[in-house]
């Protein structure tokens, strides 16, 4: 059995502090800690992560203030600033 404590790392999430696992995607991130619309579509539809894989692009936030970025393809970083357009 491996007893070995999973690491968690800090960072925001629309000014809030959240922790994740290390190795965890933004996307997954934002589901567990209950943020399921990401964007909104040119047509005001709320958008979330859909194929999980960077393909629909679908899920994307800024990040660091980098807009439109795919939160399923980067890997959650201590101090990193997302922000969703709920």
């Amino acid at each position: 059995m491996n007893t070995a404590q999973t690491e968690t790392l800090s960072l925001r999430v629309n000014g809030r502090e959240v922790r994740a696992a290390r190795g965890t995607t933004v996307a997954a991130m934002l589901y567990e800690s209950g943020v399921t619309q990401f964007r909104r579509s040119v047509t005001g539809e709320p958008r979330s992560a859909l194929c999980g894989m960077g393909i629909c692009f679908e899920c994307r936030v800024t990040i660091d203030g980098r807009a439109h970025q795919r939160s399923c393809q980067i890997l959650c970083a201590t101090g990193m600033d997302v922000k969703t357009d709920d």
